[in-house]
């Protein structure tokens, strides 16, 4: 593929290869209430609360930020989503969409006799939606599934990697005495390598950070449910929410992997003569958890099998007009260069060199806007008018990182790296007005290699006919 060294123009139409991870595009009006109005809410006010536990102990030293730097990370991150993704479900233009696009499925389905059934699946994904939310206060603080499936689902109340490799052990001798096909799936043979990688990570375990986060998400839990709450007294044993998160993480032998290999070796009762205190824990709320997890997952088959139904009715409608939610598997997506409004402003469609330097310098160039030393001294040998990166409206999700945009003679212009903060909302509907998709500039990528670099000879590769 040919590069361009100018990259894309302003109103350009340009294409976008990748493997889009997940997009939950069909969900019925009724869902998608339910995750505006109760679940994203909850998991806001969830990384909200991380986000401040976390700056705070990162602000007291170094050595704390380096601790709390992935976590923190991690959790700016699902915030700055999840709020996305809240604020365009909030916007009634995208709510009358959604709306329209609903209700003219749905009169297609009662227009067609052999296709009237299907109208009463909704009615089955809106009474599930119902119980989960009966359910959701004890499966999250219990159980919880993680984003991103793991062989662990962490549970609000329990935020401890030592709790982790608790449960991990708990579940998976009691799961390894089950016939493969009766187990919970991350329990399977199939999953033996993942959860074993995780089981036995050589990543460092820092006991002051553990009794903070273990601290916090107990008395999240105890302030949830109350002092008084039966489950909440199990788990605190009698002690304050900081006591009991001392006596666990220092009392256990969890943190050293040969003792965690030794362990997972053992049978059921092996393990429970362990007598480990966070072992005990895990065991303690298990029960509680893996009933709350049972419920809520028969809820979620009878949304998955409803979804089936009303899927079959749309093909028949609609055809191959409307391409299936992103799994994970290539597609070719396509959008035009071109800026949006916000707040009344114009944001253009591209930035430049220039402006990286101004940020850098209006933050006196303090992370996160701290420039490399190597940038700041090879300032004087750029064209600070070379564009850096360019926004278009090509629909893209969370995955499509990495993939490469190219223009209409198939020339490579760009990389896409992120989207700003409107195109969250592109997970439930694909939207032009705001949602942009942001990438690297071939300007940009050709000029740092010349000039920041010293790469030459690879940018005449790169740019040769060969």
């Amino acid at each position: 593929m040919k590069i361009n060294p100018r990259g894309p123009s302003d109103g350009e139409l340009t294409f976008v290869s990748g493997s889009p991870g997940k997009t939950d595009r069909q969900l019925t009006l009724d869902e998608l209430a339910d995750t505006r109005d109760r679940y994203l809410p909850y998991v806001l006010s969830m990384f909200n609360r991380r986000e401040v536990l976390e700056l705070a102990y990162s602000a007291r030293s170094l050595e704390n930020a380096r601790k709390a730097r992935d976590d923190l990370f991690g959790d700016q991150n699902n915030r700055k989503r999840y709020d996305g993704y809240l604020a365009g479900l909030l916007d009634p233009q995208i709510w009358s969409q959604l709306k329209t696009s609903e209700q003219k499925l749905r009169g297609a389905m009662a227009r067609d006799r052999k296709l009237k059934s299907a109208n009463a699946a909704y009615d089955r994904i809106k009474n599930a939606q119902a119980q989960i939310a009966k359910i959701a206060p004890l499966y999250n603080n219990l159980e919880m599934e993680r984003p991103r499936y793991t062989a662990y689902r962490e549970p609000r109340a329990f935020v401890s990697n030592l709790f982790k490799y608790a449960r991990m052990l708990l579940r998976a001798v009691d799961e390894r005495a089950k016939p493969d096909c009766e187990r919970l799936p991350e329990f399977r043979d199939s999953a033996r390598d993942s959860l074993e990688l995780e089981l036995f990570s050589t990543e460092p375990i820092y006991d002051d950070y553990e009794i903070l986060r273990l601290t916090d998400s107990l008395t999240d839990f105890a302030s949830r449910f109350g002092a008084d709450d039966p489950m909440v007294k199990k788990a605190l044993a009698g002690k304050s929410p900081h006591a009991r998160a001392v006596e666990l993480v220092t009392g256990t032998k969890l943190k050293d992997v040969a003792a965690r290999k030794e362990l997972y070796g053992k049978d059921a009762s092996a393990l429970q003569a362990a007598h480990d205190p966070m072992l005990d824990l895990a065991r303690l709320v298990d029960g509680p958890a893996r009933e709350a997890r049972k419920l809520h997952d028969a809820q979620e088959e009878i949304k998955k099998q409803a979804y089936a139904e009303i899927a079959k009715a749309r093909f028949a409608i609609e055809g191959i007009s409307v391409y299936p939610d992103a799994t994970f598997t290539l597609r070719l997506s396509y959008g035009t260069v071109r800026g949006y409004e916000q707040d009344r402003k114009q944001i253009p469609a591209f930035t430049d060199f220039a402006g990286l330097y101004q940020r850098a310098a209006e933050h006196d160039n303090k992370p996160p806007f701290d420039l490399p030393q190597r940038w700041i001294d090879k300032k004087a040998n750029l064209n600070l008018a070379t564009k850096f990166n360019f926004v278009s409206d090509a629909d893209i999700i969370g995955g499509n990182s990495g993939s490469p945009v190219v223009n209409k003679e198939n020339e490579f212009v760009g990389i896409i790296f992120d989207g700003n903060i409107q195109s969250l909302v592109l997970d439930a509907i694909y939207t032009d007005t705001q949602a942009r998709a942001v990438s690297v500039d071939s300007a940009a990528i050709i000029e740092a290699l010349r000039h920041v670099y010293s790469a030459q000879p690879l940018v005449d590769e790169l740019l040769s006919a060969k």
